[in-house]
């Protein structure tokens, strides 16, 4: 068994490849049947990226890519081994059923409510203000440090046991037994720990799950992995991890924030499946194929993923950014042709672009002319950079 390792690809395929009964505590935060397309600030209003929330096929068509995932997870459980699930109203009685079915309704646990102040305010509804989170356990032989996240009593409560009068308060001591009702503040626009990914949780929640459901040394798997909040925890309270996420965006992330964990270096961990050829990066969706290539060029993403002119992202050039600028525009395509650099070419002049960088798998004879004639003519200076070009760092911006 390999620890403290991230994997690039889908956890369908991840979780077959590892070792049965294995994994210690299993928290997942999968994507929330929303009917959303999440479209964040990453770093500055410059850098966006879409993340797909969306199942076409409704209900009963997110339940059945959920399940057999939720089945492997069972399966590389130990028995002592505990599973969290993260999600809210859209799905949530459905995946409650899932998970009675896969555990067992004898081995359900607690939901636990997390309870925050962020969320809209309806005009005609209550305010959404919480999130469930169901645990369930393999049999009944599993850890549960409740000492380890006791709770502080209410100031109330605290008065009356100081008063000292028989039965003012039926419970003695400063601090509580758990509930399954937990108040922590979701993540603020100012908070340090905040990497822009659309669905971060606070570390606050996961300490909390990992101390309570494991102990030193034990093995936690987030098959969701996201930004990597539970592999910055787990590795903060000395347990060893595994992540997953099919976005290499997202693994990248990871990475990142790993790096600024003191204790941790690169050799401490190892990252698996991200993709490093051609045959890899047509396999990418669409959001994701372009997510790569703006971060390949080290580029900034378009302001806004609709109205934005046709193009992907830009380059900024010259000192503090003043003396020009190029568009961008990513094709998960092959061939490309002469109606497309026309395109390009419009959209570059809608935007006040005289260099623009075409990106593609490959470029036919009439795309390359079109290219030729418009440098010659003096109008629009537009370079095709192939994929390949970008994988083996061969490609330098104009100006650089």
């Amino acid at each position: 068994m390999i620890n403290n390792v991230l994997y690039c690809g889908d956890n369908l395929e991840v979780l077959e490849k590892l070792e049965k009964e294995s994994i210690d505590l299993i928290y997942i935060d999968p994507p929330f049947f929303s009917n959303k397309q999440y479209e964040v600030v990453w770093g500055d209003e410059a850098e966006k990226r879409s993340f797909e929330d969306r199942w076409e096929g409704g209900t009963e068509h997110y339940i059945g890519w959920m399940k057999p995932r939720v089945q492997l997870m069972y399966e590389v459980l130990k028995p002592t081994g505990s599973f969290y699930l993260h999600c809210d109203w859209h799905a949530n009685a459905h995946l409650r059923i899932m998970l009675d079915d896969i555990f067992g309704r004898n081995n359900f646990r607690n939901e636990i409510i997390w309870s925050y102040e962020t969320g809209g305010i309806p005009q005609k509804d209550f305010s959404r203000k919480h999130d469930s989170i169901f645990r369930y356990s393999k049999s009944d032989r599993y850890i549960f440090n409740s000492k380890e996240i006791e709770e502080k009593r209410s100031d109330e409560v605290l008065r009356r046991i100081a008063s000292g009068i028989p039965g003012a308060a039926r419970s003695k001591g400063e601090y509580r037994h758990p509930s399954d009702v937990w108040r922590i503040p979701s993540i603020n626009a100012m908070a340090k720990e905040r990497q822009g990914y659309p669905t971060q949780k606070p570390e606050e929640l996961l300490e909390r799950i990992i101390k309570v459901s494991s102990i030193k040394g034990d093995i936690v798997l987030d098959a969701f992995c996201g930004c990597g909040t539970t592999m910055a925890v787990a590795h903060r309270l000395k347990r060893k991890w595994i992540g997953i996420d099919i976005s290499p965006i997202a693994i990248k992330l990871v990475e990142k924030r790993l790096k600024k964990i003191g204790t941790i270096k690169s050799k401490h961990y190892e990252t698996i499946g991200l993709p490093i050829t051609e045959k890899d990066l047509k396999k990418l969706k669409p959001f994701e194929f372009q997510n790569w290539v703006i971060n390949a060029m080290e580029a900034k993403h378009s302001k806004k993923k609709s109205g934005d002119l046709g193009l992907d992202g830009y380059l900024l050039y010259g000192e503090l950014f003043k003396k020009g600028s190029a568009g961008i525009q990513v094709k998960q395509s092959e061939g490309i042709g002469r109606n497309v650099i026309d395109n390009f070419k419009s959209a570059l002049e809608r935007a006040n672009y005289k260099i623009g960088y075409l990106i593609a798998f490959s470029f036919g004879k009439g795309a390359y002319e079109e290219v030729a004639r418009l440098k010659n003519k003096g109008e629009t200076d537009i370079e095709l950079v192939k994929v390949e070009d970008l994988i083996n760092k061969k490609w330098k911006a104009k100006n650089e």
